[in-house]
């Protein structure tokens, strides 16, 4: 992945920072067609388009027919990063969501993917029920706002960013011009 290849070329450390894609999606899902309708969007255009720009990067992409709310998820990813091996989170829910196509609205789904990447599952399940990590997530979003991030992924370096599936080449000019130092090789 190109991030991969980033922290190996660049002193950089990636933060996942959330942003409220869809927050009004009930927890339940909805369609693609209905979140889309009268929009004009093809949706199959758009998953062929989708799944061409995962092809490059190498990552996994289904034929999703519903988006979900992925607030409780994203809490559940700002608690893991407090946990040990918590980073395998992120690239399990990409899965379950992208590929899988999982309700990350649903509870007992959060918590057989903590289960899955080793994650305490009654320490997760307490996080989900008490919402601790609530404010971090609203702290997030404010942070996306105020950096004006309109779509994800979004690379953030310095004072600059890019919006969407990057080439490594872009992504390489914006720490270069952030001024990260390139590590040795």
């Amino acid at each position: 992945m190109r991030i991969e290849k980033l922290k190996r070329n660049f002193n950089i450390e990636a933060k996942w920072v959330h942003f409220p894609l869809h927050p009004e999606t009930p927890m339940e899902g909805r369609s693609l067609e209905d979140l889309f309708a009268g929009r004009g969007v093809d949706l199959d255009a758009m998953y062929t388009r989708m799944k061409g720009l995962m092809d490059e990067e190498g990552l996994p992409y289904s034929h999703r027919t519903h988006t979900y709310n992925s607030r409780l998820a994203q809490e559940l990813g700002k608690w893991a990063d407090t946990q040990e091996g918590g980073e395998a989170i992120h690239d399990a829910l990409y899965t379950a969501y992208f590929v899988d196509g999982v309700n990350l609205g649903d509870v007992e789904a959060l918590l057989k993917i903590a289960d899955d990447v080793g994650l305490d599952m009654e320490a997760a399940r307490q996080m989900l029920e008490s919402r601790s990590f609530s404010d971090a997530v609203d702290e997030d979003w404010e942070k996306s706002r105020q950096h004006g991030v309109t779509g994800v992924p979004t690379f953030v370096a310095g004072q600059q960013g890019v919006v969407g599936a990057q080439p490594y080449e872009m992504l390489e000019r914006l720490l270069q011009e952030a001024g990260v130092e390139e590590k040795p090789q």
